[in-house]
């Protein structure tokens, strides 16, 4: 298994403090958690796109070049770009130039996006958001993987002839799907033979167990080799302590924090306690031991190579913590037991 820590940069109030900290502050942090979690070995660092409060992460690009500045090694992921409201064109420049000054460290991850915010901010339809998605992507991954492209379609003015440049560091960069709720994206992805990332976050394991069987199933349908076949998962939360009554305590207050924002409420999620959420969901939290056989059990479900977790609303101190344990106690020992081939 391979480990990824994704941000999409919220900028909560602190629960026990009530004091949000300042966009600069929150911003930097990201930077920071980013050369942390190359310290303690992550595989990958990824920043989502969101476009409203309490999201800071509308420009990911932006927020990925400063870390490709301050990081060596560790893997960029976009988790994910919202491809149903941005130009294609625009995304194949901005993403490619970030690729080129990593070195080659950049992997895109694309989706429709799950906030119905960013549609009216953009001047589009939310009914058409899976024909914006289909359109647009299939227009990037040909200016991502090909030169000279000549092109029509509904959403923008056609292409003639078109090398956006500068071009990818490698010749064929992998392009994940992110996918939440929805066979479309799924579809999308086997179609097209990339990578499949479950969010696997509000929802309990079987919705998004459903969607993988479907993404595999789809996958040979299309002819590709079914051993080919690469998945990624997300997690609803992470809080690790020497014990679960400590993760318990410890997570407490951010999981209800957690349940008041609008992301919360307009997902559905069908847990209301953290117990539940914990015995039936897909949040890390627990002892080591604990944790490792959670990873362990979706693995059975999902067959993932990669484990991305989040540590969003934790304090500054208390994610560190987190993260050191979850690095020393529960990483080697995943690791040790769940191969993975993506990123050797």
């Amino acid at each position: 298994m391979k480990f990824g820590l994704f941000s999409l940069v919220a900028n909560h109030p602190d629960p026990a403090t009530g004091v949000t900290p300042s966009q600069h502050e929150r911003l930097r942090r990201v930077v920071d958690e980013a050369i942390f979690a190359e310290e303690l070995g992550f595989d990958a660092y990824g920043v989502g796109e969101r476009h409203g409060e309490p999201f800071l992460s509308s420009a990911p690009p932006v927020i990925l070049a400063a870390v490709a500045e301050r990081t060596e090694r560790v893997r960029l992921l976009t988790t994910l770009t919202v491809i149903s409201v941005l130009d294609p064109v625009r995304v194949a420049e901005d993403y490619a130039t970030l690729d080129q000054l990593s070195g080659g460290r950049l992997e895109l991850m694309i989706g429709k996006g799950n906030d119905p915010r960013h549609f009216p901010l953009f001047g589009l339809e939310e009914e058409r958001q899976w024909e914006y998605q289909a359109e647009k992507f299939a227009l990037l991954r040909r200016l991502f993987l090909e030169e000279g492209v000549t092109w029509e379609g509904e959403f923008r003015a056609p292409l003639a002839d078109v090398t956006t440049q500068p071009r990818p560091f490698h010749p064929r960069p992998r392009i994940w799907h992110g996918s939440a709720s929805s066979t479309e994206s799924t579809e999308l992805a086997a179609k097209f033979g990339d990578p499949l990332f479950t969010a696997n976050g509000f929802h309990p394991k079987k919705k998004y167990a459903d969607l993988i069987d479907h993404y595999r199933r789809r996958w040979a349908e299309y002819g590709h080799d079914p051993a080919d076949a690469l998945v990624g998962s997300g997690a609803g939360g992470l809080y690790v302590a020497k014990t679960s009554q400590e993760a318990l305590d410890g997570y407490r207050p951010y999981f209800e924090a957690l349940t008041r924002t609008p992301a919360y409420q307009h997902n559905k999620s069908e847990f209301t306690t953290l117990e539940d959420k914990i015995a039936n969901g897909s949040a890390l939290v627990g002892s080591p031991e604990q944790v490792i056989d959670k990873i362990g059990d979706y693995h059975a479900s999902f067959g993932h190579e990669v484990q991305a977790v989040s540590v969003d609303g934790l304090t500054s101190g208390e994610a560190r913590d987190v993260l050191e344990l979850f690095a020393s106690d529960v990483v080697p020992v995943v690791r040790k037991e769940l191969p993975s081939r993506v990123w050797d």
